[in-house]
């Protein structure tokens, strides 16, 4: 392999064999020049980009971005694919050191973003989470700040979305923003606020990622046959019309329709609300004139 470009100390563009790559290893480049030769015992990692603007935008990011904050990203990638046993596309590294340069340059002039699906992130994707604690610890160790937790959020979006590539869905981003906006509707509907944080919360959270889960056809994991949908329709007839008019709003929000089995499952989930209130295991302020 012949260096054709150093991007910096740790990263180069070679040619090997006729095809360029971008090959990254610790000190790689110290006192290297053009067309010297690489040792292949120092290579870490290799990408060949099948799209051209994506592979141009890697070489740029490695040759501008300071090599502290490349190397954390790095690490973070590195013990995210140990801990899940799993090896991501090149993408995750343009997008979580992309996301991590200006995340750290907005800390550094003091302006914090809120991520306002942190609880749902942390409910939704634990293992993810964790390892965006992880990332925490080790940029206070290697780059000197302290990143909130917010951050930590973000960080673990774009793990879960390296490891499930997406979904046919769309981003996980969107997914949490439609069960945040789901339990709203339902917290709506009952006139009860549950506790961010709170188990009832969390509980609410998992069984709505449940009712809309699919396997990767698109099928639903959980669909009630049409017997019980119609048994359910008349037991929780008002639930059912309240689930109705969440189910109106996620159209509308994410054109995204939501089917009889999954408004029968929400509508027994409002009435799980209101019998727990009434039994005294939801102690919340009402909502309904908010």
């Amino acid at each position: 392999m012949k260096i054709k470009k150093i991007l910096n100390n740790n990263a180069v563009v070679v040619n090997d064999l006729g095809e360029e790559k971008i090959v990254m290893g610790s000190g790689i480049a110290f006192q290297k020049r053009k067309n010297d030769i690489i040792d292949p015992s120092l290579i870490e990692k290799m990408f060949i980009m099948d799209d051209p603007e994506q592979y141009g935008h890697l070489q740029e990011m490695l040759g501008s971005l300071p090599e502290e904050e490349i190397a954390a990203s790095e690490q973070i990638i590195s013990y995210a694919e140990h801990e899940l046993e799993v090896t991501f596309n090149e993408h995750v590294h343009i997008a979580l050191t992309d996301h991590l340069s200006f995340a750290l340059e907005r800390i550094r002039k003091g302006t914090m973003i809120q991520n306002t699906l942190l609880d749902e992130i942390r409910i939704l994707y634990p293992r993810e989470f964790q390892i965006g604690l992880h990332a925490k610890s080790l940029i206070r160790e290697a780059l000197q700040v302290d990143i909130p937790e917010d951050e930590v959020g973000y960080i673990a979006m774009h793990i879960h979305t390296a490891w499930k590539n997406a979904g046919a869905r769309g981003t996980a981003a969107e997914m949490a923003a439609m069960i945040r906006d789901i339990a709203e509707g339902l917290e709506q509907a009952t006139g009860i606020l549950l506790e961010r944080g709170s188990a009832n919360y969390e509980r609410l959270v998992t069984q709505l990622e449940n009712i809309l889960r699919s396997d990767e056809t698109g099928k639903l994991l959980s669909e009630l046959n049409p017997e019980i949908i119609r048994i359910a329709k008349e037991r929780y007839a008002r639930e059912y019309t309240q689930a109705k008019e969440v189910g109106h709003q996620v159209e509308e929000d994410y054109d995204y329709v939501l089917i009889d089995s999954q408004l029968v499952f929400i509508a027994m989930e409002i009435n799980r609300l209101n019998t727990r209130s009434k039994d005294g295991n939801i102690y919340q302020p009402d909502i309904t004139g908010l």
